[in-house]
């Protein structure tokens, strides 16, 4: 038998995951800024927490607001900071564990793709869990994803786990887009010098490794933590803002690391009709 048809979602001209090869990299966070960023720049962007395990989403963008059923197979997606979003965060108790298998897991990924009336979106940004499980299974074999962004830290374990996840992606032809390596380095607030703190040069080494591009290096920032704590992701004040210029660098980065993608025809686009 061969494998199912993958079906565009209406109105989305590309899908981009968001993924990591282990936990704790802070994934999400990039994932939710990254998102607001490519609003803020003008693009229609669409938030898919696909992490059901730990759908931090609604808390990092400061909403409990339950997303509206208008019929039987229809969802009204929750808007906050410019995006359309769905989030079993919204729609469990926030101390309920997802103990599911996964048949569960892709009947939840595949309402959240096609029940949802994302609109004209020209980026529906997905965060995956870590790790190379069901719901990236699911994802990968339903939607033609235009690629992935690979999030680690330049710590030896993150490195090894990275590999991993890129290596599966491959395996299941999806575009990686690049890396994206996250809490790169700590700068001195009182002298400016620069920390390592996890290592140095991980993410780049990686890269070019695969040969794929550094999008961006996220430096350890308290203001980044404090914003997605209290519901305001920093990428919401803007990119004039210190604490999220890399994070508007990461996001040009990926912009145009999608319309070359999309330009060379390596990736799935789908066009507005």
């Amino acid at each position: 038998m061969g494998q199912p048809e993958k079906m565009p979602i209406p109105g989305v001209k590309t899908l981009i995951a968001v993924a990591s090869g282990k936990g704790g990299v802070g994934k999400t966070t990039v994932a939710v800024n990254l998102a607001i960023a490519l609003a803020r720049m003008g693009a229609a962007v669409g938030l898919m927490d696909a992490d059901v395990y730990g759908p931090n989403v609604p808390l990092m963008l400061g909403t409990e607001e339950q997303p509206r059923a208008i019929s039987e197979r229809q969802i009204l997606p929750v808007e906050a900071y410019g995006l359309k979003m769905i989030s079993m965060g919204l729609l469990a108790p926030a101390d309920k564990p997802m103990i599911w298998r996964g048949p569960m897991l892709h009947s939840v990924v595949q309402q959240f793709l096609r029940s949802v009336q994302w609109g004209d979106l020209d980026h529906l940004i997905v965060d995956l869990p870590p790790g190379t499980g069901d719901v990236q299974l699911s994802l990968i074999q339903n939607v033609p994803l235009t690629g992935a962004v690979v999030v680690t830290t330049p710590s030896t374990v993150a490195l090894a786990d990275v590999r991993k996840a890129i290596e599966m992606l491959r395996q299941v032809n999806v575009e990686v887009l690049g890396i994206v390596e996250n809490m790169s380095y700590f700068a001195c607030p009182h002298c400016g010098k620069r920390v390592d703190v996890f290592g140095h040069g991980g993410g780049r080494s990686i890269a070019e490794a695969y040969g794929v591009p550094l999008l961006g290096e996220i430096e350890i920032d308290p203001g980044i933590r404090a914003g997605g704590d209290a519901g305001k992701p920093v990428a919401s004040l803007g990119e004039d803002a210190p604490e999220a210029r890399s994070l508007y660098s990461m996001a040009r980065a990926v912009a145009a690391r999608v319309t070359e993608v999309s330009a060379a025809g390596v990736g799935p686009r789908v066009e507005i009709i």
